[in-house]
């Protein structure tokens, strides 16, 4: 009986001990090994996160401000020397993007599309990148290549439309992605004088007294397509026919802003040359009209100089009919 007994507590005693749950051994395994999954999060939230933080979030901000838009609505150049003036502008921004981040005041240089070189910089002030945005400026800036100012106000004189290129390297953020910077490379089309198109003499009479020894004035009619508001001082112009000088035609303190303009003139003519080519035998210009070729003598202001204008104004001929016999006629001379 006690040989049984002792053979059947064996028997109970060498059973195998009950298998934990498959919830139990996983519990028991991230208990033992925390911190290994822990390193292993880490390390694919830094490989999905970095890529996005420092490759497409980048890609994404640049290719945002290539599809950007710049407009540039008014641009006011005024109180020029010969190598500064003062530039108030504005401009527009365009985007269609769904990110609007915060582009910071950068320096942009400014030049005529193509040039070799920029004739300014400009500080862009800090402005939110999206659709509508204004951006405002109101500074003095100094010209780095008077020379290719001179190219670019020689443009904007003959062309239609002129483009310019503003080009910096801004800092961008967005929220609370840190920030990157970015290429700001822009062509903005602006319109241009358009040679003047539709300039006119709509009157002009012959002074019975000179002053200072003007001895005609009058007024002229100066489209100006372009949104820009330009100071040129005093605008003297040379006058022609058929490649024979007849004097000088004046325009003090002259102002082209955007629309029409009405602007009164002097000139220095000489009405003997004028008379003698009238009264000639072989008078080309028998009913008294005669055609003058107006080019671009000098601008001046302050009593300096302005060689940028005075090289737009050089490359622009225009040409206006005259009715000189009935000028005469005005102060009793008929011819």
């Amino acid at each position: 009986m006690s040989t049984t007994k002792t053979a059947a507590m064996d028997s109970v005693t060498a059973s195998p001990p009950a298998r934990r749950s498959f919830g139990a051994r996983v519990g028991g395994h991230f208990k033992k090994w925390w911190w290994v999954h822990l390193i292993v999060f880490i390390a694919v939230v830094l490989i999905i996160t970095l890529p996005i933080v420092y490759v497409a979030y980048p890609k994404i901000a640049q290719d945002d401000v290539n599809d950007s838009t710049l407009n540039v609505t008014s641009m006011v150049i005024a109180n020029p020397t010969p190598d500064s003036f003062e530039l108030l502008q504005t401009q527009v921004i365009g985007s269609h993007s769904s990110y609007h981040p915060k582009i910071y005041s950068f320096l942009a240089s400014v030049s005529l599309l193509g040039a070799a070189n920029p004739f300014t910089s400009v500080q862009v002030p800090t402005v939110k990148s999206k659709d509508g945005a204004t951006v405002n400026v109101n500074q003095t800036v100094d010209l780095s290549d008077a020379g290719a100012f001179g190219d670019f106000a020689e443009a904007v004189m003959l062309n239609e439309e002129v483009q310019l290129n503003i080009y910096g390297r801004p800092e961008l953020k967005e929220g609370s992605l840190p920030t990157t910077t970015v290429t700001y490379n822009k062509t903005v089309t602006m319109k241009g004088l358009n040679k003047l198109k539709g300039f006119d003499v709509t009157e002009f009479h012959i002074m019975t007294s000179p002053v200072n020894g003007r001895n005609m004035n009058g007024t002229v009619y100066i489209p100006n397509p372009s949104v820009m508001d330009i100071s040129m001082g005093n605008v003297t112009l040379d006058l022609s026919v058929a490649g024979q000088p007849m004097g000088y035609s004046y325009l003090d303190n002259l102002e082209l802003v955007p629309g029409n303009n009405t602007v009164p003139m002097t000139s220095t003519v000489n009405q003997t040359a004028i008379i003698a080519l009238l009264t000639a035998t072989d008078n080309p210009y028998t009913d008294g009209v005669i055609p003058f070729t107006i080019t671009g003598n000098s601008s001046v202001w302050d009593g300096k100089e302005l060689p940028y204008f005075t090289q737009a104004l050089a490359a622009n001929n225009l040409t206006v009919y005259l009715n000189v016999t009935k000028a005469l006629a005005e102060i009793g001379l008929k011819l």
